[in-house]
């Protein structure tokens, strides 16, 4: 029995060893890939899953003095307190409404643009127009912030003197509520519009010319072509990337927001970002930012899983 059960052995361990083998081998074929993809590795493990312990913290009471080992374990005590405080709804409400008007607004933008430069056939212009759109994107947004207020501040601000000139009156755009959602809608396009064109129009390059062809022996205009064939075309990559953006719907962009609020506004321009600063920098708030931080990370995840399932159902290749 023992001879059969270690001869019945023999073709396993064989077995795993040409695996090892062959892995092996692969690797040094491939050793420069691998060593190209190696920076890239390394990014991620650091800066990506090593700080993913930290989430730990959203369950302690963390005090750095006693270190992360020694602090007390409160369960969801953070997160019960968050649930539970005024401004909660309040933060909710403004982070929803910002990502619904950045998905309504924003989001076709580019898919538009792209359509439209994709109907230039002078090359030159063409090109010409793709980089005077895409060096928005390479501005810092302090600049962003600042052109702004250059803008409209009511103390000399371009658009307020106009205004003063033609109408005798100026509007407080840095300052009252209802302005502040638009300016931030109207930065995110201006930045980020152009360079968000780059995805959809190596998506439109794809497209097979003789479908344009034929389409216009079969006396299709060019609004017909848009629609029946160009959009179809790239429908997928919209589809892609709807459902990526679903996962940072509660994500507006800390930078962007800190830079425009200001007491007069807060109450429709404080947000998780600017939250979980104030929280966890400002007022040393560690454990409870934290949980703020992993509450958002956790309905991002929950958004992306949704919308691939919704997206496979009607039929779309998805993400996985």
């Amino acid at each position: 029995m023992k001879q059969a059960t270690a001869q019945g052995n023999i073709p396993q361990t064989s077995k795993q060893a040409a695996y090892r083998a062959s892995i092996a081998a692969r690797l040094r074929r491939d050793k420069w890939l691998y060593l190209l993809m190696l920076p890239g590795l390394l990014y991620f493990v650091i800066f990506k899953y090593v700080p993913m312990w930290g989430v730990l913290l959203a369950f302690q009471n963390y005090q750095p003095f006693t270190g992360f080992w020694k602090s007390e374990w409160v369960g969801f005590e953070h997160f019960r307190l968050f649930f539970e405080n005024p401004e909660f709804f309040m933060l909710l409400r403004n982070t929803l409404l910002l990502s619904f008007y950045n998905l309504i607004f924003f989001f076709p933008a580019p898919i538009i643009l792209a359509l439209l430069l994709n109907e230039v056939r002078l090359a030159f212009f063409k090109r010409t127009i793709q980089t005077m759109i895409y060096v928005p994107h390479f501005i810092s947004m302090v600049i962003v912030a600042s052109l702004t207020y250059v803008f409209l501040t009511t103390e000399g601000g371009t658009v307020n003197e106009l205004l003063y000139q033609y109408t005798g009156t100026k509007i407080q755009f840095l300052s009252d509520p209802a302005w502040f959602r638009p300016i931030i809608i109207l930065q995110t396009i201006w930045k980020e519009c152009g360079w968000g064109t780059i995805i959809f129009l190596a998506a439109l390059a794809a497209v097979d010319v003789e479908q344009y062809e034929a389409a216009t022996i079969d006396g299709a205009n060019r609004w017909r072509q848009i629609w029946h064939i160009t959009l179809p075309a790239i429908r997928s990559t919209i589809v892609i990337l709807l459902i990526l953006r679903m996962g940072n719907v509660l994500e507006n962009g800390f930078e962007q927001i800190y830079l425009m609020l200001n007491p007069l506004n807060r109450s429709v321009g404080e947000v998780f970002d600017t939250y979980v600063y104030a929280m966890g920098i400002t007022q040393g708030a560690f454990s409870y930012s934290t949980a703020v931080g992993l509450f958002k990370s956790v309905v991002g995840v929950i958004l992306v899983l949704g919308t691939n399932w919704l997206a496979k159902k009607f039929g779309e290749s998805g993400l996985y």
